[in-house]
């Protein structure tokens, strides 16, 4: 994931050399500059920072600290990994796609519906952030059971490191956060395609 860092550090070059000067070199090209801003934040909080901090310092530190030989389900952990590089190529193909997807990397509609962003792109960005939170929680899943169930046997919870309880609290919330923001992009998605109106006042 070091190559996803580095677009998105690309990206990020991007919209300080916007910002260095008034009026900015995107002036005339807002759409532009509203796609590498979409982009970049993405990129580095969903194939960046959730598959490092999370899964890559979590497979390597939880089973060390807890006195396991592996995490509690590895080919979960497998399917975890290899469902990201489909949505990393999604959100990349994007961009490029009748103007890209630039509604904000919080995706709100309306600036993501239909009306304002009727680009195929838009539907590349919500399929991609929909897999990699789905990869997101079987890793979540893994990380509990692990620390729940593979612990060493006098490793009671008042002597749990700080980093394992880190893990454990970051691996819930990202279990209750995802489900919600899945549901909210399946909204956005049936908004655009299905004539349904969630978020459509």
């Amino acid at each position: 994931w070091f190559w996803a860092a580095l677009v998105g550090t690309g990206l990020s070059f991007h919209i300080r050399l916007n910002l260095a000067q008034p009026g900015g070199i995107y002036s005339d090209m807002p759409q532009l500059y509203n796609v590498i801003v979409t982009s970049h934040a993405l990129m580095m909080i969903f194939f960046f920072v959730m598959p490092v901090m999370m899964g890559g310092f979590g497979n390597w530190l939880i089973p060390l600290m807890i006195g396991c030989t592996d995490m509690v389900f590895p080919r979960l952990n497998n399917l975890s990994y290899w469902v990201l590089p489909g949505p990393l190529f999604m959100l990349l193909v994007s961009a490029l796609i009748e103007g890209g997807a630039g509604p904000g990397w919080t995706l709100y509609p309306p600036l993501s519906a239909s009306m304002f962003h009727s680009t195929p792109g838009m539907d590349l960005v919500i399929f991609a952030l929909h897999i990699a939170g789905f990869g997101s929680i079987m890793s979540s899943l893994n990380f509990m059971s692990t620390i729940g169930g593979a612990r060493f046997y006098g490793l009671i919870p008042e002597r749990m490191p700080i980093f394992i309880w880190a893990m454990f609290v970051t691996s819930w919330l990202l279990l209750f956060s995802l489900p919600v923001l899945a549901g909210g992009l399946t909204m956005l998605l049936t908004d655009r395609h299905a004539n349904t109106s969630f978020f459509r006042p």
